[in-house]
C-alpha cells in the first residue's frame, strides 16, 4: 500500500512540477496584505476563469444544482485548481466560497477536493507547488494551477507507463525462499497541451 501510495504521489509531483515551470502565470493581486503577489480574491478567481473562458477551454465538471438541504449551496460547472493545502486557511474566508460539505451532492466528490468559488473548484495537496521565500516581502508563493479540460496529458514512454512489480518468495527469495521482492517504475512525461488553458494563479497567505 504505501509503495502504490508513493507511485501516485510522485506522478502528482512531475505533473505539478510541470504545469508550474511551463504554464502562464498571472499574480494575484485583489488581497490586503501588501505583497506581490497578493493572498487570494474572488477578484483574482474571477480574472483567472474569464481568461479560460476566453480561450474556449472547457469545464471539467458539471454543475450541482441547489437542493432543499440546510446550510447547502448550488455549485456551478467550474474548471479545476490543483494546489497546495496551505492556500485553504485564505479560502474559507472569502465571501462566495463554497466548502465541499456545503455542496448539494456528495457523489463523485474526491477526496482532495476543498470546495469552491465562482467558475473553479480547489483540489489542494501537501505536495503542490510553492516557490520559497520569493514574494516581494520574502513570503512563500504558491501556484494555482487553474486548468480546463484536456489542457495536460501524461505520455507512456516506450509502450507502458507506471509497472508495479512483486516477486514473491519463489523468485526474489533465494535459495530457501525467505524474502519477496516489491517495487515500481515508470517511463511517463507530462505535458500541456494546450497554453491557453493552463494559467497558474500565484497567491501568498494572508498572515
Amino acid at each position: 500500500m504505501r509503495q502504490g501510495d508513493q507511485l501516485r504521489k510522485t506522478e502528482d509531483q512531475l505533473i505539478a512540477n510541470c504545469l508550474a515551470s511551463s504554464a502562464s502565470f498571472i499574480n494575484a493581486t485583489g488581497g490586503f496584505n501588501g505583497d506581490t503577489p497578493t493572498e487570494i480574491s474572488v477578484a483574482d478567481v474571477s480574472r483567472v476563469t474569464s481568461a479560460l473562458r476566453h480561450a474556449n477551454g472547457e469545464t471539467f465538471t458539471r454543475m450541482l444544482p441547489g437542493e432543499d438541504k440546510f446550510g447547502s449551496a448550488p455549485v456551478r460547472n467550474a474548471f479545476v485548481c490543483l494546489t497546495n493545502d496551505l492556500v485553504g486557511q485564505n479560502l474559507d474566508g472569502l465571501a462566495g466560497f463554497t466548502h465541499v460539505s456545503q455542496y448539494p451532492s456528495q457523489e463523485d466528490i474526491l477526496e482532495s477536493e476543498y470546495g469552491s468559488i465562482l467558475n473553479l473548484r480547489f483540489f489542494m495537496s501537501s505536495i503542490g507547488s510553492t516557490i520559497p521565500s520569493s514574494s516581494l516581502l520574502g513570503r512563500d508563493v504558491y501556484n494555482m494551477s487553474c486548468v480546463a479540460r484536456e489542457a495536460y496529458t501524461v505520455i507512456d514512454q516506450d509502450g507502458y507507463s507506471s509497472q508495479f512489480i512483486y516477486n514473491d518468495p519463489s523468485i526474489a527469495g533465494g535459495p530457501l525462499r525467505l524474502n519477496a521482492s516489491i517495487g515500481w517504475k515508470m517511463a511517463t512525461v507530462p505535458r500541456i497541451t494546450n497554453d491557453f488553458w493552463c494559467i497558474n494563479l500565484r497567491v501568498t497567505i494572508r498572515s
